[in-house]
């Protein structure tokens, strides 16, 4: 019976069932309609979202177990560790920052807004890191690693990245006047939202909500920002509202005639958990071995991934350069032929 137990808990606990079965079990349906009710009900849905594309995939035999490793690997070292990490920074960063905050603010819509805005930044300011710090896209290139995108990817996390992302975001809200209560239900929505966003195409194939994707980062946006492809590098780093992507001009809509290639640019051994997960701080821990002098070996912690001491930049900054100059030499041989002819 203790086997039968712990089985389903670990069943409930991925499905984030216990809340809503303590609820119903209780009787008092009236704390449905509390927030702590509406978290609960909403709380299940990716999970049973990832399920039914399981399950579409299998139907229209698209699934493939070797597409899910990676993200089942992670999802279970990752269960408990950064899980306790992230709510004691959570916690530490509203206590401490609070005290240094620019204004107060309280929970109404209009201060929900500015919230909300705010927190999209918090949230562009940490992922653009995790892409430009190597130290930082260590943590975060697992969630990178899978060649496909399927809403299980939402589970690849290096345990530690989680930590790192609500340290930021939370310290960047909490100084810049955002309620903690606001910030709570914030979290919320963002995490949901940033599930459902790396549906894949078994669920839903073109991935955009017609006029609403100019306002939302939508599937089609995200799996941009998972591709590997030049054009596609470094972009879309927003999570709900795509508005500071398009400030800070890292805005990319989805090209439907190049075809996506997912993961990372760096070799990888195919569908291998340790790589994907060990992989990039197993490499970085090479250059910076190998490389000449403490300068050089701080700057390959701290400079983005690509950077080389030797000056033979492979930078996704460099990559996409190299990619446009490309493009416009080809646009510009068929008008050469036009003046010629």
């Amino acid at each position: 019976m203790e086997f039968l137990k712990t089985i389903w808990d670990e069943i409930t606990g991925f499905f984030s069932f216990g809340g809503l079965y303590d609820i119903l079990k209780s009787g008092n349906y009236a704390d449905l309609l509390t927030y702590h009710g509406v978290t609960q009900i909403l709380a299940p849905f990716i999970p049973v979202v990832l399920v039914l594309e399981i399950i579409r995939a299998a139907f229209f035999k698209r699934f493939k177990v070797i597409d899910y490793k990676i993200s089942f690997f992670t999802y279970v070292l990752n269960a408990f560790a950064g899980r306790v990490i992230s709510i004691g920074l959570v916690v530490f960063c509203i206590k401490y920052f609070g005290r240094f905050a620019i204004m107060k603010t309280d929970f109404t819509w209009y201060w929900f807004i500015y919230s909300y805005i705010i927190w999209e930044f918090s949230h562009f300011i940490y992922h653009y890191l995790a892409h430009k710090v190597r130290i930082l896209w260590c943590l975060h290139s697992t969630h990178h690693a899978p060649a496909n995108m399927n809403l299980s990817v939402t589970y690849a996390h290096f345990f530690l990245e989680g930590p790192y992302a609500d340290f930021i975001r939370t310290t960047i809200c909490i100084l810049l006047g955002v309620n903690p209560a606001v910030l709570f239900v914030i979290m919320f929505v963002d995490g949901t939202w940033g599930g459902f966003i790396h549906i894949g195409e078994n669920i839903y194939k073109d991935g955009r909500f017609g006029f609403l994707n100019n306002i939302l980062l939508t599937p089609s946006h995200h799996r941009v920002h998972h591709a590997k492809n030049p054009l596609y590098m470094d972009t879309n780093f927003c999570n709900l509202l795509n508005i500071w992507d398009k400030v800070f001009k890292t805005y990319q809509p989805e090209d439907k005639s190049i075809a996506i290639e997912y993961g990372i640019t760096r070799p990888m051994k195919p569908h291998s958990f340790l790589d994907a997960y060990f992989g990039e701080i197993v490499a970085l821990a090479k250059d910076v071995y190998r490389a000449p002098g403490i300068v050089n070996k701080f700057l390959y912690i701290v400079m983005p991934p690509g950077w080389s001491h030797t000056g033979d930049h492979k930078t996704s900054a460099v990559v996409r350069k190299k990619y446009f100059e490309e493009e416009n030499k080809e646009q510009i041989k068929p008008s050469a032929q036009l003046a010629e002819a």
